[in-house]
This record gives structure tokens, sequence and C-alpha cells, in this order.
């Protein structure tokens, strides 16, 4: 009897036994066969680490190679929440909140995370960096990465633009030629032990690929000139707002371009949209007297009038349909070329009426107004140029002189580039190489002809106009001595909630020197000047100091 319990405590112990090594062969074999693959992959996660290798960003020099934008070696912060007990993560939130200006909770919410690596801070300062590793705090890490910097600030915002911290550009050229700038990250794979430290071992690496440098066609010393000259007006006249640009007339290439309200590349956290915004190239408005250019370009050209030939401006006071059209100071009798010297309103609608508006039209689409000029900027608006068929009775008497049509600073200078060189249209650009690391041009950027305006006679006749404008009509504020200077005023009423504003207006000058061989072309446009409004008086002054000293500075250089 007891024999056969001891046999019976065998047998069940024995089956128990089969029935567990069963169990456990099955086991295996589900995990061997089916479950393999999932369980290598988390082993390879927990004892390989992806470590991205940062590609450094591209750098961005002005024509004469001084750099404007490039990266700096910084550090960044992160955690591995897996690997910190209670205290450490307490600690934290307690001793770097303040130390990093961040929230509590922001820290705790990082913490939180069940993962391996959290960001906690990018690209720190380096004072920040030595007060965090005196801490000692187990479990925080560095990691170096590049930080953006702009050494000047200010300088040329508006064309260079910023990256985000990612290094991703996100204005300007910084934007525009992204994928060109960035580079290609590369990546290493390091082994880990089982309390996820690091062996500095490499399983695989793969390199950066780096990012290729712009050179410009900006040249510092003119930018400088011209945010000087710019801000003098601007806080002299208490505007709302101003543009300037400066362009070589012979190949498109912009050497200067500014913009107030601006903003600190440096600090883009503190800026407004507003001051963000590239006024030159995205801001319409009815340029007003500027717009002569296109009335006098046709009228020579299609050779209806010469200089020579007398209009009669009415005295000051002209019907057009139901509008009474008036000039700033009454005129009786003037010549062609007295017109556009003393921009008389009157005068050029007479000539336009003799041209029709199917001449109008034709010339100022031929100076392409009312299209983009294919600038490589992002941002660039084409404006509005009205066909002839849905002018109305009174539109002959406000396109001619620069109303019912939309521009912006961009186009005008282009235009007036046009008439300085010969008649020949060139495409405006900023950018005139793109370098990798050694040197070696990847792209280069060439003068481009866009299309001939009008003939090389009717371009130099309009020149001598110009001059004149200059030396004896609406812009003596523009006068260098020594040197004949060309260019034409604008003084435009300002559009808002649909109606002209009372009080408030565009302030317009631009001009090209030297005129007997025209080398750079200037425009500044100030919004809302108060005091005086004329752009013969507030805009004038800004391009005759950025021609003067521009011109001076270009010939000690050669």
């Amino acid at each position: 009897m007891q024999i056969r319990k001891h046999v019976l405590r065998f047998s069940i112990t024995y089956l128990i036994l089969i029935v567990c090594l069963f169990t456990f062969l099955i086991k295996l074999i589900f995990i061997q066969v089916f479950n393999s693959s999932h369980l290598t992959g988390l082993a390879e996660k927990q004892q390989k680490h992806l470590v991205e290798i940062e590609a450094v960003r591209g750098s961005i020099f002005d024509r004469n190679m001084r750099p404007l934008a490039f990266n700096v070696a910084v550090h960044s912060l992160f955690v591995n929440p897996k690997a910190m007990t209670k205290e450490n993560k307490l600690r934290v939130e307690q001793e770097l909140s303040a130390l990093l200006n961040v929230e509590p909770s922001y820290i705790s919410d990082r913490l939180s995370k069940n993962k391996y690596f959290v960001w906690l801070k990018r690209k720190m300062p380096a004072e920040m960096v030595e007060k965090v590793k005196a801490l000692k705090i187990k479990g925080l890490n560095f990691r170096k990465e590049s930080k953006r910097y702009y050494p000047n600030g200010r300088l040329g915002a508006h064309i260079i633009g910023f990256a985000g911290v990612d290094n991703e550009g996100l204005e300007g050229l910084e934007l525009y030629y992204n994928k060109e700038l960035k580079g290609k990250p590369g990546e290493v794979r390091i082994l880990r032990d089982a309390k996820q430290r690091e062996l500095m071992i490499e399983s695989s690496f793969v390199p950066p690929l780096d990012g290729f440098n712009l050179v410009l066609t900006i040249d510092e010393t003119i930018q400088y000139i011209s945010e000087k000259a710019l801000e003098s007006m601007f806080l002299k006249y208490k505007a709302r707002s101003g543009s300037v640009i400066v362009m070589d007339i012979r190949t498109g290439e912009i050497l200067a371009l500014a913009n107030l309200p601006t903003y600190d590349l440096g600090k883009v956290a503190d800026s407004s949209s507003e001051s963000r915004t590239n006024r030159a190239i995205s801001y319409l408005y009815e340029p007003g007297s500027v717009f002569k250019i296109v009335t006098a370009a046709a009228a020579l050209e299609e050779e209806k009038y010469d200089e020579k030939n007398v209009i009669f401006c009415e005295n000051g006071k002209y019907r057009v349909s139901r509008n009474i059209l008036t000039d700033h100071t009454p005129h009786g009798k003037l010549t062609f070329s007295e017109v556009f010297e003393v921009s008389s309103n009157i005068g050029v609608v007479k000539i336009a009426q003799k041209l029709g508006a199917a001449t109008i039209y034709k010339y100022a689409n031929k100076f392409r107004f009312g299209k983009m000029t294919g600038i490589n900027l992002k941002g660039e608006v084409g404006g509005w140029l009205k066909k002839p068929s849905i002018w109305s009775k009174t539109s002959i008497g406000a396109i001619p002189i620069g109303y019912e049509v939309t521009v912006t600073p961009l186009q005008l200078i282009c235009a007036l580039s046009s008439i300085a060189n010969d008649g020949v249209y060139m495409k405006p650009f900023v950018v005139k190489y793109i370098k990798d690391n050694q040197d070696q041009v990847i792209q280069s950027f060439s003068p481009q002809v866009v299309d001939r305006i009008i003939s090389i006679d009717t371009a130099r006749r309009i020149k001598k106009i110009l001059v004149q404008v200059v030396e004896k009509g609406t812009a003596k504020k523009a006068k260098i001595k020594g040197m004949e200077v060309a260019g034409k005023t604008g003084t435009a009423r300002k559009v808002i909630d649909g109606r002209y504003a009372q009080g408030k207006y565009y302030a317009t000058f631009m001009g090209f020197a030297p005129a007997d061989e025209p080398r750079i072309a200037a425009i500044a446009v100030i919004d809302e000047p108060h005091q005086s409004y004329f752009g013969g008086t507030v805009a004038a002054p800004v391009v005759k100091e950025i021609l003067e000293n521009s011109l001076k500075y270009l010939a000690s250089s050669e």
C-alpha cells in the first residue's frame, strides 16, 4: 500500500515535470520561431544607440568673402529618464528650471517620458553649460551641436534671413537656399551596456555631408552705408517704414537691400512679423510720379514727341472726365523735357492722352510692371497693372502719373536701371556662387538679360531729362558735387481701407550715377514721413548719400 502511494506521487510529479517541460518547449519554439525578430529588435534597440551626426550648415559670405552667417559649436542638454532615480528627477526639477529659465512643469513633463533620450535645452550659452555641469546631477548629459551665428546683428537681415534651432532656414536666403545650405546628416551606432551606458564602441558609421556656402552679390560696406542713410532719414521724419535698394545697373546684382523697421538676426524671438517683412519686394504701393518714366519712354520711343515740343499745362487745373487734375505748382507752357523736370501731372497726362491707353500699357508691361522680377528671394509679389480693356474714363489721368497701379521698390529700381543700362533690362539677383568647403564652385549665377525695353537712343535721351530733374527740377537735394546724378521723384497719397488717407504719403526717389557712365542705381521709399512728405525732400537725400559714399568706396577699393 505504501509503495503504491509513492509510485502515484512519483507519477504525478513526473507528469507535472513533463507538462512544464513541454510548455517551456512550446514557449521557446514560439519565441525562437515566431517572435525572434521582434525580440532581436528590442535587444538591439537597448544595446545599440543610433546617434545622428549633425551636418555643418554652410556659411553665407558677402561678395568680398566677408562672413555674414556661419555656425559655431555649442552644447545641448539631454536626459535619460529611464536611467534616473526619483531623487535625481526631483533635484532636476528643483534646481534646473530657474537655471534654464523654464517652468518646473516643463521639466517634469520631459522627465516623465518613457524614453532613453529627451532634450531639455538646445544650443545653450557656454556660461549656462558650466552652471549645469557644476550641479553634477546623474542622468544629465550634453551633446555637441552647432548654432547659427550672425556676426553683424541687424545688417542685411531681410536678405540673409535666419535658421531655427534645428538649423532649418526660416526666412530670406536661409530659407530660399535651405536645401543647399543644410547638408545631409550622418549617423553612428554606439553600443550600450545593460545600464544604458555608452561604451563608445561604434558598430556602424555614416559621415555627414556638410552644407554648401553662399557667396552673395551684396557688399557689406554698401549695405552698411545704405542702412545708415535710411535710418537717419527714418528717424528725422518719424516715418512708419522705409526701404532702400542699391543695384549694379550693368549686371542686375543687388549690392544692398534694407528695410525699416528691422530686427536682430541673433534675437529673432524678440522680433515681430512686421519687422521681419521684406518690404522692398513684398509690399505694394501706388508709386506716384516716379512712374512717369514709362510715359516719357513711350513718347520718345514711339516718336510722338521730342524734347522741345511744347505742352500747355492749363495753369494748374485740368479736367479728365469727372476728375479735376492739379499740379503742385501751376504751370503754363512747358517743353516736353520741362514737364518731367518739374513733374507736371497735367503735362504728363496730356502726353499720355495723345499716346493712348494701349501704348501706355504696352510700355508699362515692357518695363515689367505687374510681373515679378524673379529675384532669388522668397516673398516677392508682382503688383497690379490694369489692361486697357478695364480702364475707366479717369484711368488715363491716373495710371501715367503712378496711380491705379501698384508696384514694389524692386520693380522700380529694375525699371530705372534698364534706362541707365541703355534700355536693357537685367534680371536682379543676390547670389553669385554656391561653393563647397574646398572653395570649388558648385553653381554660379551670371548676369541675365531679360529684354531690350527701349532703344539706346531713347534711353540716353531720357537720361538727359532725368539729369535735369536733379539739376533744375524736383530732386535738387540729390545733387553730388563734381558728378552728374540722374533720377526721378515721386510723392503719392497713401490708400488706407480703400480710400486715400488725409495727410499720409509715400515719398520716393530713385536715381543713378555717374549719369554719363552709369554704374549703380538706388531707390529710397519712405512710408508716412511727417512734417515734410515730398520725395525730393525726404527720399532724395537718402539716395544722394548712398550713391556718393558707395561710389567713393568702390573707387577706393579698385
